[in-house]
């Protein structure tokens, strides 16, 4: 079995023909974020977090554990390279709920498919897109009663807004330089050690289900179902 085959078959996805179609990718997204949980309990461990691939794969596919965003979407990437899609890696500015403009520490994963990139990204446990967004300035792109909306900033790149209560809600930001993976090494080792790090204080686990998502934060279990 290659490893592309092993994903497939950890994500519930074994035996399905590899097509490059943005349907496949569709279902690889979603398959991935309903089986492969967001975690951060090795940085609650005092385990390094390792940003090696061969360590990623074990960790996730082989000994079926999840991760944070730069193991789940550096997978992400390295198992649809092994597909044959043209992919690149992204750094990417988290702006939900943030006042002010945060420093780089999100990684998300863009597709070139038949002349049209997508966005990917398994990363995130809160609400969060579970299929593929074209990289369309302006568009509305709807999806599991959820919407979402690219536009363009002179400074952040592309900008993912989501709609939230009515209103337009700011969600990520990103530039299109070419990233390489040691690029994320400083990134990861401040969400593991840094104080002000959100990711080293309690529990954050989470996992979409079809109707939602289930999440410990902190020491609290929430179910999200529906509406």
């Amino acid at each position: 079995m290659t490893k592309a085959e092993a994903f497939l078959a950890r994500i519930g996805l074994s035996g399905t023909p590899i097509t490059h179609t943005a349907a496949f990718l569709g279902a690889v997204q979603t398959a991935c974020v309903l089986t492969i949980p967001y975690e951060n309990l090795d940085i609650l461990a005092g385990k390094p977090v390792s940003l090696d691939a061969e360590d990623i794969y074990r960790k996730i596919v082989t000994e079926h554990r999840g991760g944070y965003c730069f193991e789940l979407n550096a997978l992400l990437h390295g198992m649809l390279a092994e597909m044959g899609f043209a992919v690149e890696r992204r750094f990417a500015r988290y702006l939900r709920g943030e006042s002010v403009i945060p420093f780089r520490r999100h990684r998300i994963v863009v597709v070139t498919l038949d002349g049209a990139e997508y966005m990917l990204d398994i990363g995130v446990g809160q609400v969060a897109p579970r299929l593929p967004l074209k990289l369309t300035e302006g568009e509305i792109q709807e999806q599991n009663g959820e919407t979402y909306r690219f536009d363009r900033d002179e400074s952040l790149g592309w900008v993912l807004s989501d709609l939230h209560k009515g209103a337009w809600r700011r969600y990520i930001s990103f530039t299109c330089e070419r990233q390489y993976e040691d690029d994320f090494i400083p990134a990861s080792f401040w969400c593991e050690k840094h104080p002000d790090s959100p990711f080293n204080k309690g529990n954050m686990i989470a996992i979409k289900t079809p109707t939602g998502r289930k999440t410990v934060d902190g020491n609290v279990y929430k179910e999200f179902c529906g509406d």
